[in-house]
């Protein structure tokens, strides 16, 4: 959700601190196995406001998918150095919070024209008959090429056309720390240190990493909260 307060005032949500901008704005988010009420908490100076916020609950989904590359559930051993610097390149993505990127406070678009949910955000997985950590991702199916576009403003700061579970993929920095990501790409459009703006090209539809056919895995991330992207969606 986005938020307004005094300018610069500093912010507690549950644990993840954060503070507003200069107009007082700043972005609050809750994960899949968030409380039902999040204490938050905000102050300016020696004044500090304490509330109790209710989060409302939410049942998910258990899917199961089969067929998945095998190097994509039980790695190699030869893989894992690569498992690593993928790893080390995505830290660095999620960490970024550029202060001048303002997209975060945007009507969001989705990342495809043609929308069509084939798994849902935060269901539990079986893959390859093995349990799983939950999707924390909304999978959008679409033909292999189909335009990908960047849903608010923002600055690209990951784009790798291969990596090891997530095949092609592009992160952007929205402000705020918030963070969406796109992957299994088949092509990238962007590099990193672009700006781009809502419906900017980012790349093309794939099937690269764990995946068993062309979609899109369409990701949020918050200081390390995953959240589910639909909702600043709806909420735009």
């Amino acid at each position: 959700m986005i938020c307004t307060t005094v300018p610069g005032a500093q912010i507690d949500a549950s644990g993840i601190t954060t503070q507003a901008d200069s107009d007082g704005r700043f972005v609050m988010g809750f994960d899949r196995d968030a409380p039902s009420q999040a204490l938050i908490s905000i102050s300016m100076g020696p004044t500090i406001a304490r509330f109790g916020l209710d989060v409302a609950p939410r049942a998910y989904q258990v899917t199961s998918v089969s067929g998945l590359p095998k190097a994509t559930i039980d790695p190699p051993a030869e893989a894992l150095a690569r498992i690593e610097a993928d790893a080390a390149l995505k830290r660095q993505a999620f960490d970024s919070n550029n202060p001048i990127a303002r997209g975060f406070e945007e009507a969001f678009r989705w990342p495809l024209d043609d929308v069509r949910i084939t798994s849902p955000w935060g269901a539990t997985r079986m893959l390859n008959g093995k349990s799983q950590r939950p999707h924390f991702g909304i999978d959008l199916g679409a033909a292999r090429g189909t335009p990908i576009y960047a849903p608010a403003s923002g600055f690209v700061v990951l784009a790798e056309p291969d990596m090891h579970f997530e095949g092609g993929m592009v992160a952007i920095d929205h402000g705020q720390g918030l963070i969406t990501t796109y992957l299994h790409q088949s092509a990238l459009a962007v590099e990193v240190g672009q700006r781009v703006t809502p419906g900017t090209l980012i790349g093309y539809v794939g099937s690269k990493g764990r995946a068993t056919g062309p979609h899109l895995c369409w990701r949020m991330r918050w200081r390390g909260r995953n959240l589910d992207p639909s909702l600043r969606v709806q909420s735009a």
